[in-house]
Protein backbone atom coordinates (compact mmCIF):
# COMPACT_ATOMS: atom_id res chain seq x y z
CA UNK A 1 0.00 0.00 0.00
CA UNK A 2 3.01 2.19 0.89
CA UNK A 3 4.32 1.89 -2.66
CA UNK A 4 1.10 2.67 -4.17
CA UNK A 5 0.56 5.87 -2.15
CA UNK A 6 4.22 6.91 -3.10
CA UNK A 7 3.28 6.39 -6.87
CA UNK A 8 0.84 8.27 -6.90
CA UNK A 9 2.42 11.14 -4.54
CA UNK A 10 5.29 11.47 -6.95
CA UNK A 11 3.79 10.74 -10.28
CA UNK A 12 1.08 13.59 -9.29
CA UNK A 13 3.85 15.67 -8.16
CA UNK A 14 5.81 15.62 -11.63
CA UNK A 15 2.16 16.53 -13.07
CA UNK A 16 1.06 18.99 -11.23
CA UNK A 17 4.69 21.03 -11.46
CA UNK A 18 4.46 20.67 -15.22
CA UNK A 19 1.41 21.26 -15.44
CA UNK A 20 1.64 24.21 -12.96
CA UNK A 21 3.95 26.00 -15.26
CA UNK A 22 2.08 26.00 -18.29
CA UNK A 23 -0.49 27.57 -16.27
CA UNK A 24 1.38 30.55 -14.71
CA UNK A 25 2.48 32.19 -18.12
CA UNK A 26 -0.23 30.99 -19.27
CA UNK A 27 -2.48 33.55 -16.65
CA UNK A 28 0.76 36.12 -16.93
CA UNK A 29 0.30 36.69 -20.59
CA UNK A 30 -3.67 37.14 -19.98
CA UNK A 31 -4.96 34.00 -21.65
CA UNK A 32 -7.93 32.54 -19.93
CA UNK A 33 -7.23 29.15 -18.51
CA UNK A 34 -10.69 27.51 -18.33
CA UNK A 35 -9.46 23.59 -16.34
CA UNK A 36 -6.36 22.95 -14.88
CA UNK A 37 -6.40 18.90 -14.80
CA UNK A 38 -4.47 16.20 -13.47
CA UNK A 39 -5.25 12.94 -14.77
CA UNK A 40 -7.01 12.14 -17.87
CA UNK A 41 -10.51 10.74 -18.44
CA UNK A 42 -13.58 11.07 -16.27
CA UNK A 43 -13.90 13.87 -13.66
CA UNK A 44 -13.09 12.44 -9.70
CA UNK A 45 -12.93 15.65 -8.53
CA UNK A 46 -14.06 19.40 -9.70
CA UNK A 47 -13.36 22.74 -8.23
CA UNK A 48 -14.15 26.10 -9.64
CA UNK A 49 -12.32 28.94 -8.40
CA UNK A 50 -12.35 31.95 -10.69
CA UNK A 51 -12.47 31.26 -14.09
CA UNK A 52 -10.43 28.34 -13.60
CA UNK A 53 -12.27 25.03 -12.86
CA UNK A 54 -9.80 22.38 -10.71
CA UNK A 55 -10.02 18.96 -11.49
CA UNK A 56 -8.04 15.68 -10.53
CA UNK A 57 -9.29 12.83 -13.19
CA UNK A 58 -9.36 8.78 -13.40
CA UNK A 59 -6.41 7.94 -15.22
CA UNK A 60 -3.25 9.26 -13.89
CA UNK A 61 -1.32 9.21 -17.10
CA UNK A 62 -0.50 12.79 -17.48
CA UNK A 63 -2.84 15.99 -17.57
CA UNK A 64 -3.52 19.05 -19.33
CA UNK A 65 -4.68 22.90 -19.04
CA UNK A 66 -7.27 23.95 -21.32
CA UNK A 67 -6.45 27.38 -22.76
CA UNK A 68 -8.95 29.33 -24.64
CA UNK A 69 -9.04 29.48 -28.16
CA UNK A 70 -7.42 25.82 -28.02
CA UNK A 71 -11.04 24.21 -27.01
CA UNK A 72 -12.06 21.14 -29.11
CA UNK A 73 -15.37 22.70 -28.74
CA UNK A 74 -16.65 26.79 -29.52
CA UNK A 75 -20.65 27.89 -29.05
CA UNK A 76 -21.64 29.65 -31.99
CA UNK A 77 -24.03 32.26 -31.30
CA UNK A 78 -26.23 32.00 -35.12
CA UNK A 79 -28.55 34.09 -36.43
CA UNK A 80 -32.20 33.14 -35.95
CA UNK A 81 -31.28 31.68 -32.25
CA UNK A 82 -33.54 32.55 -29.58
CA UNK A 83 -31.70 33.02 -26.60
CA UNK A 84 -31.65 34.39 -23.32
CA UNK A 85 -29.68 37.66 -21.72
CA UNK A 86 -28.96 38.81 -18.25
CA UNK A 87 -27.69 42.22 -17.70
CA UNK A 88 -25.98 43.75 -14.72
CA UNK A 89 -27.32 47.43 -13.91
CA UNK A 90 -25.18 48.94 -16.42
CA UNK A 91 -27.50 46.93 -18.95
CA UNK A 92 -24.24 44.87 -19.85
CA UNK A 93 -25.11 41.37 -21.07
CA UNK A 94 -23.42 38.84 -18.27
CA UNK A 95 -25.04 35.74 -19.18
CA UNK A 96 -26.31 34.53 -22.39
CA UNK A 97 -28.96 31.19 -21.61
CA UNK A 98 -28.79 29.29 -24.97
CA UNK A 99 -31.56 26.83 -23.55
CA UNK A 100 -33.68 25.74 -20.88
CA UNK A 101 -34.60 29.71 -20.49
CA UNK A 102 -37.74 28.66 -18.00
CA UNK A 103 -35.12 28.19 -15.40
CA UNK A 104 -34.60 31.76 -15.66
CA UNK A 105 -37.67 34.02 -15.32
CA UNK A 106 -35.82 37.06 -15.18
CA UNK A 107 -33.88 37.00 -18.52
CA UNK A 108 -35.01 38.63 -21.83
CA UNK A 109 -35.18 36.60 -24.65
CA UNK A 110 -34.06 37.93 -28.17
CA UNK A 111 -34.38 36.74 -31.69
CA UNK A 112 -30.47 37.28 -32.82
CA UNK A 113 -29.65 38.96 -35.96
CA UNK A 114 -25.98 39.62 -35.43
CA UNK A 115 -23.61 38.41 -32.52
CA UNK A 116 -19.94 38.58 -32.21
CA UNK A 117 -18.35 37.56 -28.57
CA UNK A 118 -14.67 37.72 -29.48
CA UNK A 119 -14.07 40.71 -30.91
CA UNK A 120 -16.85 43.31 -30.87
CA UNK A 121 -18.88 42.16 -27.56
CA UNK A 122 -21.86 42.91 -29.10
CA UNK A 123 -25.32 40.81 -29.75
CA UNK A 124 -27.89 42.14 -31.92
CA UNK A 125 -31.83 41.20 -32.21
CA UNK A 126 -35.25 41.29 -31.73
CA UNK A 127 -36.30 41.19 -27.93
CA UNK A 128 -39.35 39.45 -27.48
CA UNK A 129 -42.46 41.36 -26.68
CA UNK A 130 -41.75 44.76 -27.73
CA UNK A 131 -41.55 46.53 -30.84
CA UNK A 132 -39.76 45.13 -33.87
CA UNK A 133 -37.11 47.57 -34.05
CA UNK A 134 -32.80 45.89 -33.74
CA UNK A 135 -31.77 46.32 -30.51
CA UNK A 136 -27.73 46.25 -29.81
CA UNK A 137 -26.22 44.89 -26.03
CA UNK A 138 -22.80 45.13 -25.03
CA UNK A 139 -21.33 41.95 -23.43
CA UNK A 140 -19.00 41.96 -20.73
CA UNK A 141 -15.23 40.22 -21.17
CA UNK A 142 -16.19 38.07 -18.42
CA UNK A 143 -19.81 36.92 -19.39
CA UNK A 144 -20.35 33.61 -19.60
CA UNK A 145 -22.97 30.83 -21.88
CA UNK A 146 -25.42 28.67 -20.26
CA UNK A 147 -26.05 25.41 -22.07
CA UNK A 148 -27.54 22.60 -20.72
CA UNK A 149 -27.52 24.19 -17.49
CA UNK A 150 -23.70 24.40 -17.51
CA UNK A 151 -21.38 27.90 -17.36
CA UNK A 152 -18.66 28.80 -20.14
CA UNK A 153 -16.63 32.11 -19.82
CA UNK A 154 -16.45 33.48 -22.93
CA UNK A 155 -13.44 34.11 -24.25
CA UNK A 156 -12.70 37.36 -26.09
CA UNK A 157 -9.96 37.07 -28.89
CA UNK A 158 -7.29 39.21 -26.60
CA UNK A 159 -7.50 36.29 -23.92
CA UNK A 160 -7.21 33.33 -26.47
CA UNK A 161 -3.61 31.65 -26.73
CA UNK A 162 -3.78 32.51 -30.42
CA UNK A 163 -3.69 35.88 -30.15
CA UNK A 164 -0.58 36.36 -27.93
CA UNK A 165 2.73 37.13 -29.38
CA UNK A 166 4.82 33.76 -29.85
CA UNK A 167 7.57 34.61 -27.06
CA UNK A 168 4.13 34.48 -24.74
CA UNK A 169 2.65 31.40 -26.43
CA UNK A 170 6.23 30.22 -26.35
CA UNK A 171 6.37 30.38 -22.90
CA UNK A 172 3.52 29.28 -21.52
CA UNK A 173 4.19 26.20 -23.41
CA UNK A 174 8.20 25.63 -22.74
CA UNK A 175 7.26 26.65 -18.96
CA UNK A 176 5.81 22.99 -18.52
CA UNK A 177 9.35 21.13 -19.28
CA UNK A 178 10.99 23.96 -17.23
CA UNK A 179 8.86 23.41 -14.34
CA UNK A 180 10.16 19.99 -14.30
CA UNK A 181 14.01 20.68 -14.20
CA UNK A 182 13.26 22.94 -11.53
CA UNK A 183 10.91 20.72 -9.10
CA UNK A 184 14.32 18.27 -9.83
CA UNK A 185 16.94 21.55 -8.51
CA UNK A 186 14.23 21.98 -5.48
CA UNK A 187 14.69 18.12 -4.58
CA UNK A 188 18.49 17.93 -5.07
CA UNK A 189 18.64 20.78 -2.79
CA UNK A 190 16.47 19.44 -0.32
CA UNK A 191 18.33 16.04 -0.20
CA UNK A 192 21.96 17.95 0.04
CA UNK A 193 20.35 19.83 3.05
CA UNK A 194 18.64 17.50 5.30
CA UNK A 195 21.75 14.64 4.52
CA UNK A 196 24.56 16.89 3.78
CA UNK A 197 27.17 17.24 0.93
CA UNK A 198 29.94 14.81 0.60
CA UNK A 199 33.18 16.48 1.69
CA UNK A 200 36.77 15.55 0.06
CA UNK A 201 38.25 16.38 3.94
CA UNK A 202 40.40 13.83 5.69
CA UNK A 203 37.75 13.41 8.55
CA UNK A 204 35.52 10.28 9.16
CA UNK A 205 32.20 10.19 8.61
CA UNK A 206 29.22 7.89 9.84
CA UNK A 207 30.60 4.29 11.09
CA UNK A 208 28.67 1.26 10.06
CA UNK A 209 28.18 -0.69 13.24
CA UNK A 210 29.76 -4.16 12.35
CA UNK A 211 32.90 -2.54 10.46
CA UNK A 212 36.64 -2.79 10.54
CA UNK A 213 36.63 0.70 11.85
CA UNK A 214 34.37 0.58 14.89
CA UNK A 215 36.12 -2.25 15.85
CA UNK A 216 39.11 -0.49 15.85
CA UNK A 217 37.73 1.70 17.86
CA UNK A 218 37.43 5.25 15.25
CA UNK A 219 34.93 7.33 15.61
CA UNK A 220 32.99 10.09 13.41
CA UNK A 221 35.01 13.45 12.99
CA UNK A 222 37.96 12.02 13.46
CA UNK A 223 41.05 13.93 11.69
CA UNK A 224 43.15 11.60 9.51
CA UNK A 225 46.39 13.09 9.31
CA UNK A 226 48.27 9.96 8.04
CA UNK A 227 47.88 5.93 6.99
CA UNK A 228 51.19 4.00 7.66
CA UNK A 229 53.25 7.24 7.85
CA UNK A 230 51.80 8.18 4.85
CA UNK A 231 50.63 11.87 4.72
CA UNK A 232 46.72 12.39 3.73
CA UNK A 233 45.17 15.75 2.65
CA UNK A 234 41.93 14.53 1.43
CA UNK A 235 39.27 11.91 1.92
CA UNK A 236 40.45 10.36 -1.80
CA UNK A 237 43.80 9.69 0.15
CA UNK A 238 41.88 7.77 2.96
CA UNK A 239 39.96 5.69 0.48
CA UNK A 240 42.77 4.79 -1.97
CA UNK A 241 45.33 2.84 0.64
CA UNK A 242 42.28 1.38 2.05
CA UNK A 243 41.13 -0.20 -0.56
CA UNK A 244 44.77 -1.31 -2.17
CA UNK A 245 45.36 -3.19 1.52
CA UNK A 246 42.48 -6.05 2.13
CA UNK A 247 43.31 -8.04 4.81
CA UNK A 248 46.46 -5.84 5.80
CA UNK A 249 46.88 -3.64 9.35
CA UNK A 250 47.08 0.22 8.79
CA UNK A 251 48.44 2.75 11.58
CA UNK A 252 45.76 5.58 11.26
CA UNK A 253 47.50 8.91 12.91
CA UNK A 254 44.20 10.85 13.81
CA UNK A 255 43.29 13.96 15.13
CA UNK A 256 40.41 13.67 18.11
CA UNK A 257 39.02 16.84 20.13
CA UNK A 258 42.55 18.13 19.97
CA UNK A 259 44.34 15.03 20.75
CA UNK A 260 46.58 12.93 18.63
CA UNK A 261 45.83 8.75 18.50
CA UNK A 262 47.49 6.63 16.90
CA UNK A 263 44.93 3.21 15.58
CA UNK A 264 45.26 -0.03 14.18
CA UNK A 265 42.67 -0.83 11.36
CA UNK A 266 42.91 -3.97 9.50
CA UNK A 267 40.27 -3.73 5.88
CA UNK A 268 38.02 -6.17 5.34
CA UNK A 269 38.35 -7.79 1.91
CA UNK A 270 35.79 -7.35 -0.48
CA UNK A 271 34.91 -8.28 -4.23
CA UNK A 272 33.33 -5.54 -6.49
CA UNK A 273 33.03 -6.09 -10.08
CA UNK A 274 35.58 -9.03 -9.90
CA UNK A 275 38.17 -7.06 -7.99
CA UNK A 276 39.38 -7.51 -4.41
CA UNK A 277 39.28 -4.38 -2.43
CA UNK A 278 39.33 -3.40 1.42
CA UNK A 279 36.50 -1.80 2.98
CA UNK A 280 36.35 -0.41 7.01
CA UNK A 281 32.48 0.33 7.49
CA UNK A 282 33.60 4.23 7.21
CA UNK A 283 31.05 6.89 5.27
CA UNK A 284 32.70 10.22 3.99
CA UNK A 285 32.52 13.61 5.51
CA UNK A 286 29.31 15.22 5.21
CA UNK A 287 28.77 19.19 4.86
CA UNK A 288 25.45 20.60 5.87
CA UNK A 289 25.73 24.04 4.01
CA UNK A 290 22.75 26.33 2.11
CA UNK A 291 25.51 27.42 -0.58
CA UNK A 292 26.78 24.10 -0.93
CA UNK A 293 23.58 22.48 -1.12
CA UNK A 294 22.65 24.81 -4.10
CA UNK A 295 25.66 24.07 -5.61
CA UNK A 296 24.86 20.07 -5.28
CA UNK A 297 21.10 20.93 -6.74
CA UNK A 298 23.50 22.24 -10.14
CA UNK A 299 25.44 19.47 -10.43
CA UNK A 300 23.02 16.51 -9.41
CA UNK A 301 20.58 18.30 -12.14
CA UNK A 302 23.25 18.50 -14.72
CA UNK A 303 24.61 15.36 -14.35
CA UNK A 304 20.87 13.43 -14.42
CA UNK A 305 20.20 15.08 -17.81
CA UNK A 306 23.44 14.50 -19.14
CA UNK A 307 22.85 10.68 -18.29
CA UNK A 308 18.96 10.88 -19.90
CA UNK A 309 20.33 12.27 -23.22
CA UNK A 310 23.36 9.71 -23.11
CA UNK A 311 21.12 6.80 -22.78
CA UNK A 312 18.26 8.88 -25.49
CA UNK A 313 21.50 8.96 -27.90
CA UNK A 314 22.28 5.01 -27.24
CA UNK A 315 18.12 4.52 -28.01
CA UNK A 316 18.39 6.38 -31.65
CA UNK A 317 21.58 4.81 -32.10
CA UNK A 318 20.54 1.37 -31.78
CA UNK A 319 22.19 0.29 -28.84
CA UNK A 320 19.61 -0.72 -26.70
CA UNK A 321 16.21 -1.39 -28.34
CA UNK A 322 12.72 -0.17 -27.40
CA UNK A 323 11.87 -3.36 -25.42
CA UNK A 324 14.46 -1.02 -22.30
CA UNK A 325 11.88 1.28 -22.44
CA UNK A 326 9.67 1.44 -19.66
CA UNK A 327 5.97 2.81 -18.85
CA UNK A 328 3.90 3.42 -15.67
CA UNK A 329 3.69 -0.21 -14.61
CA UNK A 330 7.72 -0.05 -14.94
CA UNK A 331 7.79 3.03 -12.74
CA UNK A 332 5.81 1.90 -10.35
CA UNK A 333 8.42 -1.22 -10.54
CA UNK A 334 10.75 0.80 -9.72
CA UNK A 335 9.38 2.71 -7.37
CA UNK A 336 8.57 -0.02 -5.10
CA UNK A 337 12.19 -0.78 -5.67
CA UNK A 338 13.25 2.40 -4.76
CA UNK A 339 10.99 3.19 -1.57
CA UNK A 340 12.83 -0.05 0.08
CA UNK A 341 16.08 1.90 1.00
CA UNK A 342 14.21 4.80 2.30
CA UNK A 343 12.58 8.34 1.75
CA UNK A 344 15.62 10.34 0.58
CA UNK A 345 16.27 7.76 -2.47
CA UNK A 346 12.83 8.03 -3.37
CA UNK A 347 12.89 11.94 -3.54
CA UNK A 348 15.97 11.04 -5.59
CA UNK A 349 14.82 9.16 -7.70
CA UNK A 350 11.46 11.76 -8.12
CA UNK A 351 14.08 13.93 -8.89
CA UNK A 352 15.45 12.05 -11.55
CA UNK A 353 11.48 10.94 -12.91
CA UNK A 354 10.78 14.44 -13.25
CA UNK A 355 14.10 15.53 -15.52
CA UNK A 356 13.20 12.49 -17.79
CA UNK A 357 9.62 13.56 -17.95
CA UNK A 358 11.06 17.48 -18.84
CA UNK A 359 13.33 15.76 -21.69
CA UNK A 360 10.64 13.78 -23.07
CA UNK A 361 8.35 16.88 -23.29
CA UNK A 362 10.78 19.23 -25.16
CA UNK A 363 11.61 16.48 -27.88
CA UNK A 364 10.54 17.39 -31.02
CA UNK A 365 7.34 15.26 -30.99
CA UNK A 366 4.11 15.74 -32.21
CA UNK A 367 1.87 16.35 -29.49
CA UNK A 368 4.27 16.81 -27.12
CA UNK A 369 5.57 20.33 -25.74
CA UNK A 370 8.74 20.15 -28.36
CA UNK A 371 6.33 19.46 -31.18
CA UNK A 372 4.58 22.62 -30.50
CA UNK A 373 8.12 24.60 -29.94
CA UNK A 374 8.73 23.28 -33.34
CA UNK A 375 5.65 24.92 -34.97
CA UNK A 376 6.69 28.19 -32.96
CA UNK A 377 10.54 27.89 -34.55
CA UNK A 378 9.00 27.14 -37.89
CA UNK A 379 6.71 29.95 -37.81
CA UNK A 380 9.60 32.55 -36.37
CA UNK A 381 11.28 31.61 -39.80
CA UNK A 382 8.19 31.94 -41.74
CA UNK A 383 7.17 35.06 -40.28
CA UNK A 384 3.35 33.75 -39.89
CA UNK A 385 2.23 31.07 -37.95
CA UNK A 386 0.80 27.58 -39.92
CA UNK A 387 -2.74 26.69 -40.55
CA UNK A 388 -4.21 25.94 -37.30
CA UNK A 389 -6.10 22.77 -38.93
CA UNK A 390 -2.89 21.11 -40.34
CA UNK A 391 -1.08 21.79 -37.14
CA UNK A 392 -3.82 20.40 -35.54
CA UNK A 393 -4.08 17.00 -37.56
CA UNK A 394 -0.10 16.73 -37.30
CA UNK A 395 -0.51 16.84 -33.44
CA UNK A 396 -3.71 14.15 -33.47
CA UNK A 397 -1.61 11.75 -35.47
CA UNK A 398 0.87 11.94 -33.41
CA UNK A 399 -1.30 11.54 -30.31
CA UNK A 400 -2.08 8.59 -31.75
CA UNK A 401 1.06 7.57 -31.94
CA UNK A 402 2.49 7.90 -28.69
CA UNK A 403 -1.07 6.16 -27.50
CA UNK A 404 0.16 3.43 -29.00
CA UNK A 405 3.82 3.13 -27.90
CA UNK A 406 2.41 3.47 -24.35
CA UNK A 407 0.52 0.79 -25.14
CA UNK A 408 3.31 -1.38 -26.44
CA UNK A 409 5.59 -0.58 -23.40
CA UNK A 410 3.27 -1.33 -21.25
CA UNK A 411 2.75 -4.54 -22.27
CA UNK A 412 6.30 -5.22 -22.46
CA UNK A 413 6.29 -4.13 -18.59
CA UNK A 414 3.56 -6.63 -17.71
CA UNK A 415 5.84 -9.26 -19.83
CA UNK A 416 8.63 -8.40 -17.94
CA UNK A 417 7.69 -7.89 -14.41
CA UNK A 418 4.12 -10.42 -14.09
CA UNK A 419 4.57 -12.82 -16.73
CA UNK A 420 7.75 -14.11 -16.06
Amino acid sequence: MSTVIAFIVIFGALVFFHELGHFIFAKRAGILCREFAIGMGPKVFSHKKGETTYTIRLLPIGGFVRMAGEDPEVVEIKPGYRIGLLFDKQDHVTKIILNNKEKFPNCRILEVEYADIERELVIKGFPEDEDESLHAFKVLPNAVIVENGVESQIAPEDRQFGSKTLGQRFMAIFAGPMMNFVLAFILFIVIALLQGVPSNEAKLGEITPDGAAKMAGLKKGDIVQSINGSEISSWTDVVEIIRKNPNEELDFSIVRDGNEKEIQVTPLEKTVEGKKMGIIGVYSPVEKSPVQAVKSGFTETYFWTKQIFVMLGKLITGQFSIDALSGPVGIYNSTAEVAKSGIYYLMKWAGILSINLGIMNLLPIPALDGGRLMFFAVEAVRGKPIDRQKEGMVHFIGFALLMLLMLVVTWNDIQRFFLK
